[in-house]
């Protein structure tokens, strides 16, 4: 049994660790506010360099923006259609939208384009014209990154066609004739990915032109015979002599 000058002691020794406690827990409770202002700062600090190290609310500017392992797992992205070129889109990225982390950075970033191609395809002047008729102003497209060729990213292109309905844009130029397949830039030719799309384009491919649409589109008998008839020796030399009698007699 510890003697009375023992439990006095140890009283004594915790006294000092009480009070300090005691003295946190009074100004906790007399400065309630500015106690969970710091705190709420703190949590929000946290969340920004976790956000921002994790590139979740990053808007990215340009294609050396993205990080490597994006395009390694071809993780998707959504942006904003803002034109339409020869070769591609111009896309504005849309960062994910976390409440208030993502209003304190947009402030901070200014509207940027990235160049984006349609990968696999090889697009034709109609398929062009098709992108601009199918694709809206401002409209929202998914990039499901493929690869980066210096500052143009390769993709796969899709936007929402309803609730449950995706429509990939390279597939449907594919499946309309109006694109044909071509090798994937930045792609390994021995990957598994490279070889999955491949075999998707080609089905597209080969369906458009089993329907003979776009590229494949095969002339009517009447076409063709007219074709022949025009370019017949015979024809030619018919019309020939028909323009020289007929200048022989304006004379």
């Amino acid at each position: 049994m510890p003697s009375g000058s023992d439990t006095a002691d140890v009283n004594e020794h915790d006294k000092p660790s009480k009070n300090v406690i005691a003295h946190i827990s009074q100004f906790a409770d007399d400065n309630l506010t500015i106690v969970r202002n710091i705190s709420t700062c703190v949590g929000i600090a946290g969340l920004l360099i976790i956000a921002r190290s994790i590139r979740l609310i990053t808007k990215f500017s340009c294609a050396t923006d993205i990080p490597a392992r994006f395009i390694e797992r071809n993780i998707s992205i959504r942006g904003r259609l803002r034109n339409i070129t020869e070769e591609g889109l111009e896309v504005e990225h849309i960062p994910i939208y976390v409440p208030l982390l993502s209003c304190l950075l947009i402030k901070r970033q200014s509207v940027t384009l990235m160049d984006v191609r349609l990968a696999g395809l090889e697009m034709t002047s109609e398929g062009h014209d098709w992108i601009a008729r199918q694709l809206k102003p401002d409209e929202t497209v998914w990039l499901r990154l493929i690869a980066r060729q210096n500052q143009t990213l390769h993709c796969l292109v899709s936007v929402n066609r309803g609730s449950l309905f995706n429509t990939c844009v390279n597939e449907e130029l594919l499946r309309h004739g109006l694109a044909r397949t071509s090798p994937l830039v930045g792609l390994d030719p021995h990957s598994r990915i490279y070889w999955s799309l491949y075999k998707r384009f080609l089905r597209a491919e080969r369906r458009a032109e089993k329907k003979g649409k776009g590229l494949w589109k095969e002339e009517s008998r009447w076409e063709r015979a007219t074709d022949v008839f025009k370019n017949n020796i015979v024809v030619r030399s018919v019309k020939k002599l028909f323009k020289w009698t007929s200048r022989t007699r304006e004379k």
